[in-house]
């Protein structure tokens, strides 16, 4: 493998070359590139003196590369797929050329087992650690002391019933497998329904699926309906929330998709929560980082681009149908299918947002993994594909799209709204982001729990054993002085279940993610430094004054104080 990186490294290392970004003074240094990163250590002046390192930039990272030669030199611009961007002045026309082409070949090296997670050995972790031990069998344990109704199924154990499902999965108890088998066969990518959440309060729960194969004959699949029959009791209701318009669920039925016939299941109420996937999603956020980026921007006119991009109202339509969802569980009392057409995006975002708003465990820093890891990670939302590129890339968009970002900003809206019942903090939600689409660890790796373990795709038949060859993000921050980063000084927990507001003046643009690198948040950083400073005695009276300080500093007048305490 160095064979082959080395193939595409032109040029190893440049002297002088000038580092700006905004906000930073610029460094001048000796540029270095290796197989996976891009160095620029500084010489501070003065024989002798230890060079300090300015620049330490994973090339899985770089979302597009620029250039602009003038005479002799060139600059060359690396936009980030953390959103951060970085000017290079390289002195010498053809090391500016060989350096971009170099960065370039690098950072679109298509092969997972080429990606830098599989050379990462931090010091203080083993391998094999923090691999989260089966977390749908966890969550399992949880629930079955509290209801006889659903059993753990191994029918997906060698992936051949559902390729992107875990090779475990809950469901109702009385269901056979080879139900299950059949009703796979109705459901798009053989996603047939399983459990994703179990509400203790009253028994009911929350079931994800891919959309029946209906198609334009109404085909009908007896299994599929004994299977959800089996969920409710005699005279009990349920919801059917699809994530797409009624007329858009009724064009799938055209090219074999579809949506449940009230005639076939009686007792399931569809209900439906138009939610953006795929291009126009993308485009939102390639729109909104450029109305960021863009400095000549008046108040007006900036407030004219922040709507005119959308973003906004996907966090709310997100937030909207997550609470319509949890209200279903919650407050009628009923369960509840979540399913779009392919179920590996929208309804992803829904399930696992009704459950931090009505699942205090989901709140805390380890509960919050467990709910990555199994509505997202293990549920077989395809991040390499989703996250091949951010905002900045000029590539043709193929199947991008920033639908995890867009559950962080929901779940970051959440935090704002009620400051005391997140146990983490945003810069975990910024850490995650971060690596979603660029990561020195394997836990974002692949498409789902099929290609982690055999990642036999791309053309080359290749054991990829991401668990055994990469370090777990989750061990990373378990660790006690990275945990404590993470942690939100004010959390104080709460059983209850939290009601957002979605009004237009609750919905506020995310800066800390999308100005994180063109505004100083050194007053910010300041003013929860003094937080933790007060919080150290975790007084209740200290942080009560500090909640008056915190909605002032950090909130507009219009936001509302939370109706949590």
């Amino acid at each position: 493998t160095a064979m082959e990186f080395s193939e595409l490294i032109k040029t190893a290392t440049v002297e002088s070359v000038l580092l700006s970004c905004a906000g930073q003074p610029a460094v001048k240094g000796t540029l270095c590139i290796t197989s996976h990163h891009l160095l620029l250590s500084s010489c501070p002046g003065g024989d002798g003196q230890p060079s300090a390192v300015e620049l330490w930039l994973l090339i899985r990272n770089v979302d597009a590369v620029e250039k602009r030669l003038a005479g002799s030199s060139g600059t060359i611009t690396l936009r980030c797929k953390d959103l951060k961007v970085l000017q290079l002045e390289i002195p010498g026309m053809e090391e500016c050329l060989n350096i971009a082409s170099s960065i370039e070949a690098l950072s679109s090296v298509d092969s997972v087992m080429m990606m830098y997670p599989f050379f990462h050995r931090p010091q203080s972790l083993r391998l094999e650690e923090g691999w989260p031990l089966l977390p749908v069998e966890q969550y399992f344990q949880q629930i079955a002391p509290q209801s006889t109704q659903w059993r753990l199924s191994d029918v997906n154990r060698d992936f051949a019933v559902c390729p992107t499902y875990p090779p475990a999965v809950i469901v109702p108890a009385a269901v056979s497998e080879e139900t299950l088998r059949r009703a796979a066969r109705f459901r798009q990518g053989g996603r047939f329904p399983v459990l994703s959440y179990y509400h203790s309060r009253n028994g009911t729960v929350m079931l994800r699926s891919g959309q029946p194969l209906t198609g334009p004959n109404r085909k009908r699949c007896a299994e599929d309906e004994v299977l959800l029959g089996s969920v409710l009791d005699e005279g009990e209701r349920g919801f059917i929330i699809d994530t797409r318009s009624a007329q858009a669920a009724k064009q799938a039925r055209m090219t074999g998709g579809g949506t449940e016939p009230k005639s076939s299941y009686p007792q399931w109420k569809r209900l439906h929560r138009p939610l953006e996937r795929g291009r126009p999603l993308q485009e939102s956020f390639i729109k909104l980082v450029e109305a960021c980026n863009d400095a000549s921007l008046g108040m007006d006119r900036w407030l004219g681009r922040l709507e005119s991009c959308r973003w906004l109202s996907h966090v709310k339509a997100a937030l909207s149908t997550a609470c319509l969802a949890a209200q279903c569980l919650d407050r009628e009392e009923s369960s509840v299918l979540v399913h779009g057409a392919e179920g590996t995006d929208t309804t992803l975002l829904v399930t696992a947002l009704a459950q931090v708003i009505l699942e205090p465990g989901c709140r805390t820093l380890k509960g919050f993994q467990g709910l990555l890891e199994r509505e997202w990670i293990q549920a077989g939302h395809p991040f390499h594909l989703r996250c091949a590129h951010s905002a900045y890339s000029h590539a043709r968009l193929k199947q991008e799209a920033p639908l995890f970002l867009l559950f962080l900003d929901c779940v970051w809206q959440l935090s704002r709204q009620f400051p005391f019942s997140l146990e983490f903090s945003e810069g975990l939600l910024l850490t995650l982001f971060d690596n979603a689409y660029a990561s020195d660890y394997g836990t974002f790796l692949c498409n789902n729990e099929k290609e982690r373990q055999v990642a036999g795709t791309w053309g080359q038949q290749c054991l990829c054993k991401v668990k055994e060859s990469t370090h777990s993000l989750w061990a990373w921050l378990d660790q006690p002085e990275e945990r404590k980063k993470y942690l939100n000084p004010l959390y104080s927990p709460n059983p209850l279940v939290i009601w957002p507001s979605v009004e237009p003046q609750s919905i506020q643009l995310w800066q800390g993610l999308f100005f994180r690198w063109i505004r100083s948040s050194q007053y910010l950083d300041e003013a929860w430094a003094e937080i933790w400073r007060l919080v150290g005695g975790s007084n209740t009276a200290v942080k009560e004054s500090t909640e008056n300080r915190l909605s002032r500093s950090l909130s507009d007048p219009t936001a509302r104080m939370e109706n949590e305490r």
